[in-house]
């Protein structure tokens, strides 16, 4: 720490002892040799204490401990993240050509949510907002001497005056002030108790590593070490990723062995050492962190994917070293790369656009293979506009809709808790009542699907126009309501309903049913050339599937079988559904040529798809 601090520090605690108490832990601790192992000069180890509220020590039980040292973790590092970062039978469906887009589309849920807000707007009163503003305390602007401190702090409106200087660095962090005026704040609580918090430390170390101060976090460090006998995880975390972007990033393992001895690292941890190697020049490290991370059944940071792609940056006297030890080769290297593709197919994940960036360079780096990049968009009929390329269908192969089918019958219609949505004689009379009709074209959610009406005194007009729509095209329509909806209302009109008698086969569960196991059964019992029209995006029961390959599975079948009615149904006008793009968005290849769907977008919602891809093509 700053040598103006350490002078004054040894002043006022020139007598003071370091106050080790093994009290109750506010936090998850690691008991650590390097903790115990080396002592550090008095005028460091009298900066600290370990207030019982604050203390990280005593003994770890890891049997019981263990969950709450990831909601530990997760906070702190959330905390960080929010500063810086077919039958034979064929049918097309009236469908709406480009636009609207899919609701599976990036970024539709959060237009849905925000139009909504709009509607549902609240004024805050002038009240809420004070009560929401009392308690916090302001920052000040420059350092403060002892006698500034004390006197802001007796006229502060903290809540708990105790914990002023907490709150106080806390403000210090999220208005990002400078680091001279923490380190004041320091000095004066060290005037005034004799010793700094366990968690005081914390923050400021917190406050550190955002700010990109290391030789400072390289201060905090060795007087948490030595004052302390065990770390959290959240100091863990941040001292590795301090360590990481320097000279001393090998001392980071050491910290990353010490968390593995309790528990499972994240994958941030992971991806911050593999950063430090590969900027150092020490590839195999990096990919022998990258197959533990793997290992372990976690899946990599964007930012640890970027890093990899970005490559190894070495200086010439690491050039000297590598020709002198056991490195990887180049064409390894590329390998374990293309590995890190086909890993983002398998498990449908999306990269941001500066990591697709990153893949676009390291491409076109490859020299001799003479690559070629372009952001594109993909034709509503699947074909790329940039290469001409047709891409993958969405539609299942017969293999993969046996599988899911077999999966859904087993987990989901028949599943434990199955019976808590309805009951065993009314599934077995639906089954029955299944097989005696002929496949259906369409299947309907009858309550969802009118639900969507603006009055609600119409739902069997809106349920009437969607399945008049669906017959008139020639479709066989399975319609699913609840009994309810058979006993004349200003909602479901006799005549309405008797209509949609005539025109679709239709079953009504008991009241207390879920209709969902049921709209899945019949769906999938029709054949893969069924669809089901409804707004559920069924996440509930696709959670319920026991793989993840199963549910990737079951949301593919969903993009390419589910209809969305386009905005409100309006009687008299025909119906209009959300268009269904007839192409998987996943990363694909076909040997010379990679077409990878990209996120352009903070708002895609887990269950949407990127709408922008690259396209990638060798030239021969």
């Amino acid at each position: 720490m700053g040598s103006t601090l350490i002078s004054k520090a040894r002043t006022y605690l020139k007598a003071l002892k370091p106050l080790l108490h093994q009290g109750n832990s506010g936090f998850f601790t690691i008991h650590t040799s390097l903790c115990k192992s080396q002592k550090l000069p008095p005028t460091a180890s009298s900066l600290c204490s370990n207030e019982a509220n604050h203390d990280p020590g005593g003994s770890l039980d890891r049997r019981t401990s263990a969950p709450k040292s990831n909601t530990v973790r997760h906070r702190e590092e959330e905390l960080w993240d929010s500063t810086q970062e077919r039958r034979g039978k064929s049918f097309t469906l009236r469908q709406r050509p480009s636009f609207p887009k899919s609701v599976f589309a990036a970024g539709t849920a959060k237009r849905t949510a925000e139009m909504l807000k709009r509607k549902a707007v609240q004024v805050e009163e002038p009240a809420e907002r004070a009560a929401r503003r009392e308690g916090k305390v302001k920052p000040p602007d420059r350092p403060l001497s002892a006698a500034e401190w004390r006197t802001m702090k007796e006229s502060s409106s903290a809540n708990n005056p105790q914990r002023f200087d907490v709150q106080m660095m806390c403000a210090l962090f999220t208005s990002g002030s400078e680091l001279d005026i923490a380190k004041s704040l320091l000095t004066f609580v060290a005037m005034e108790t004799g010793s700094l918090s366990y968690e005081l430390l914390l923050r400021y170390l917190t406050l550190c590593v955002s700010g990109g101060h290391d030789a400072e976090v390289f201060d905090v460090y060795d007087i948490m070490r030595g004052s302390f006998p065990s770390l959290d995880t959240g100091a863990c975390s941040l001292f590795i990723k301090s360590f990481s972007r320097t000279a001393r990033w090998k001392e980071a393992i050491s910290v990353l062995q010490e968390i593995k001895k309790v528990l499972t690292p994240s994958p941030r941890n992971y991806g911050d050492i593999i950063t430090g190697a590969l900027l150092h020049g020490d590839l195999i490290t990096a990919w022998a962190l990258y197959d533990e991370l793997i290992a372990k059944g976690l899946s990599p940071q964007p930012e640890t994917w970027e890093s990899l792609f970005g490559g190894a940056k070495k200086s010439q006297e690491e050039k000297e070293e590598e020709e002198e030890s056991e490195t990887i080769s180049q064409s390894e290297h590329q390998e374990r790369l293309r590995s890190i593709l086909l890993y983002m197919r398998n498990n449908q994940e999306y990269p941001q656009q500066s990591l697709a960036g990153s893949i676009k360079s390291w491409f076109e780096s490859l020299a001799e293979q003479k690559w070629t990049g372009s952001w594109t968009t993909i034709t509503p009929k699947g074909v790329c506009g940039c290469c001409g390329s047709e891409l993958e269908s969405i539609q299942l192969t017969a293999e993969e809709y046996q599988q899911l089918r077999d999966k859904v019958m087993t987990d989901i219609i028949q599943g434990r808790d199955v019976f808590k949505k309805t009951t065993p004689e009314e599934l077995e009379k639906f089954k029955t009542f299944v097989k005696r009709k002929p496949p259906f074209d369409v299947v309907v959610d009858g309550l969802n699907v009118a639900n969507i009406a603006k009055d609600k005194c119409k739902l069997s007009d809106t349920l009437l126009a969607v399945v008049s729509e669906l017959e008139h095209q020639g479709l066989t329509v399975l319609v699913l309501g609840r009994k309810h909806m058979l006993r004349p209302s200003k909602s479901w009109d006799r005549h309405n309903m008797n209509l949609i008698q005539q025109k679709a086969h239709c079953f009504f569960t008991d009241n207390i049913s879920e209709d969902d196991p049921f709209l899945l059964y019949a769906t999938l019992h029709s054949g893969n050339h069924c669809r089901f029209v409804s707004r559920d995006l069924m996440r509930d029961h696709k959670a319920c599937l026991p793989d993840g390959a199963t549910r990737r599975l079951f949301f593919k079948w969903q993009r390419g079988h589910q209809l969305v009615t386009h905005g409100y149904v309006t009687a008299g006008r025909r119906v209009r559904f959300q268009s269904i793009p007839p192409y998987d968005t996943i990363l694909q290849t076909s040997g010379d040529s990679w077409h990878i769907p990209y996120d352009d977008t903070e708002d895609r919602s887990t269950y949407e798809v990127p709408q922008r891809w690259i396209c990638l093509t060798k030239t021969h």
